[in-house]
């Protein structure tokens, strides 16, 4: 059964305060026709998409205006960490707002210098300081812009399989479809393979061989690409969207000995993975490696206000000094976004948010979806960190054929579309992409909420079952 609120459950207050009970036919009416009529959607063909009006949210869970409620799996766009409507992040938006709603970026600002120390006092190395910006994308168009800066170099290395952001500079650094219809991009952004060794480019069968070769790849690209023209190497510490890649034992390090000897930033995309998704502050703490730059956005403040940032080391930092950087943004640390994220390392700390993360990553998660194996012949592989992980569903474990296409669409896509529509009617909203479900609920999703929702993925991938050989 899936939970349903009752006619008489008061459930939402809306813009203007006023209380109302669900199911509620009129206002999910007037919500659809202003969205279809006026909102213009990113990543869409728009009148192919029928976005769902959501009425309300509380922790790992939102509803709709029918009442129906849906253990959201995907953390949103997994962003919030700390669930709907934490009531400490919620309080301290409002006391902000009451105090000083908004302040310039030239200007000091408590809020602004609190959290800022705070996410240095957790970085790795000498990071010490951190430049703010409104999100994720933004985050890594200034990071790349200060290893550009600082080194005199123009060229920027990406892998594939990764996503840094849809505008100019993060679409040009993304190994995935969505850049293509963007190009042409950066000419001076090139891409390698990185590690994947389920679907290895280097003809690897262990985790020493996919390391070895992969950084062999890598530093030949350097090399051939021209070692003296590139200022940095961009990575996902574990790459996201892209299939929840976590690389092997070594390979991190590997990649910052190369940057090393051949004088190249190394920046890591924590924008998804920080903050706690792995049970970590920031997930290279879990494989012993300092970035230059680690940018960051989503989990910092779960979103309640965009914000992203940089988090910068000692020299890049001091290079500055006397330099001008050039770049800004009008609401880089934003007191509202600042107060929020402030308020979510006090949680972290008074809950033990990343003791309860890696706990339930490896006592609840990981066994469960491993025992999957042996019962669903459509799951190929299982992976992941924390509550971080991804499901890869084929057609035939011994070809490794995925259950659709790379980059399918139309009926091409309808496998894994009936295995999302599964777990939406059983009251579970899912993160799907290409042929993979991903598991990311928010941090603070109950054991049992958390055994709930895999017990429905657990049987909605009897539907992908039904296309295996």
């Amino acid at each position: 059964m899936t939970d349903t609120l009752t006619p008489t459950t008061v459930a939402f207050a809306d813009r203007h305060g006023v209380e109302y009970a669900l199911p509620d036919a009129a206002a999910d009416a007037q919500v659809r026709a202003d969205d279809r009529a006026h909102v213009f959607h990113s990543w869409s063909a728009q009148k192919q998409i029928d976005p769902l009006p959501v009425a309300g949210g509380d922790g790992a869970t939102f509803w709709d205006y029918s009442g129906k409620r849906y253990l959201d799996f995907s953390s949103q766009l997994v962003n919030l960490n700390l669930g709907h409507q934490h009531p400490d992040l919620v309080a301290a938006i409002q006391n902000q707002a009451g105090r000083l709603a908004t302040i310039q970026p030239a200007m000091a600002s408590d809020v602004r210098g609190e959290l800022a120390r705070r996410i240095a006092g957790v970085a790795p190395g000498d990071l010490e300081r951190v430049f703010f910006t409104n999100g994720g994308a933004d985050a890594n168009e200034f990071a790349v812009r200060m290893a550009r800066r600082v080194t005199g170099r123009r060229t920027v290395l990406a892998a594939y399989r990764s996503y840094h952001g849809g505008s100019g500079t993060p679409i040009a650094l993304t190994g995935d479809p969505r850049r293509w219809a963007n190009e042409p991009g950066d000419p001076s952004v090139k891409h390698f393979f990185g590690p994947y060794l389920y679907r290895s480019a280097f003809s690897a069968t262990t985790e020493t061989e996919e390391t070895r070769r992969a950084l062999e790849h890598l530093e030949n690209v350097i090399v051939l690409e021209g070692a003296s023209t590139i200022a940095a190497i961009v990575l996902e510490t574990i790459v996201g969207t892209n299939g929840v890649l976590v690389p092997p034992p070594g390979y991190l390090p590997g990649v910052r000995a190369l940057c090393d000897k051949y004088g190249i930033v190394y920046i890591a995309d924590e924008v998804m993975v920080g903050f706690g998704r792995t049970g970590h502050w920031f997930a290279v703490d879990g494989f012993d490696v300092t970035p230059d730059l680690i940018t960051f956005a989503k989990g910092v403040n779960s979103g309640y206000v965009p914000l992203g940032g940089v988090v910068i080391s000692e020299r890049i930092a001091s290079f500055f000094d006397d330099v001008v950087f050039p770049g800004g943004l009008t609401y880089s640390g934003h007191p509202l976004a600042c107060a929020a994220g402030i308020a979510t390392f006090e949680v972290f700390e008074r809950d033990g948010i990343l003791e309860r993360v890696r706990d339930l990553g490896s006592r609840v998660v990981e066994p469960t979806v491993r025992a999957w194996l042996e019962r669903h012949p459509s799951l190929g592989e299982v992976r992941g960190s924390g509550l971080f992980w991804a499901l890869e569903l084929v057609r035939d474990r011994e070809t490794r054929e995925p259950l659709v296409p790379f980059n399918a669409t139309g009926a091409d896509a309808a496998p894994m579309g009936e295995v999302a529509a599964a777990c939406k009617a059983a009251g579970l909203w899912p993160f799907t992409h290409f042929n993979r479900m991903h598991i990311a609920p928010p941090l603070v999703i109950s054991e049992e909420d958390l055994v709930r929702g895999l017990a429905i993925i657990d049987d909605a991938l009897t539907v992908a079952d039904r296309y295996a050989r």
